[in-house]
C-alpha cells in the first residue's frame, strides 16, 4: 500500500514543478492527441450504451457507471473526423 501511495504522491507534486503526465491516444489517422492524466478517472471498454432519441450525432449514448449516468461522445465526430465507429454505433 505504501508504495501506491509513494506514487500518488510524487505525481501530486508534479504540478509544483511545473510537469504533467498526458494520456496519449488517436482517433482516426495519426494524429495523436492527449488529455491530462488528472483528469482521466479510469480508462474501461466501452459498457453497453443507452441510446437517446434526437440527441446530437456526435453523442452516442448514455452510460450507467457505479450509479452515474455519463453521456459517451463519439470525439471523432466532434472534431470532424467522421464516424469513429464507437461502440458498435452507426
Amino acid at each position: 500500500m505504501a508504495s501506491v501511495l509513494d506514487g500518488v504522491d510524487q505525481r501530486t507534486q508534479l504540478a509544483g514543478h511545473n510537469r504533467f503526465e498526458l494520456l496519449l491516444f488517436k482517433l482516426l489517422g495519426r494524429q495523436r492527441y492527449g488529455i491530462n492524466v488528472f483528469k482521466v478517472q479510469e480508462v474501461i471498454q466501452c459498457p453497453n450504451l443507452t441510446q437517446i432519441p434526437h440527441a446530437h450525432s456526435v453523442i452516442c449514448g448514455v452510460a450507467h457507471l457505479r450509479g452515474k449516468t455519463i453521456p459517451v461522445l463519439d470525439l471523432s465526430m466532434a472534431i470532424g473526423q467522421g464516424c469513429q465507429q464507437l461502440c458498435g454505433r452507426h
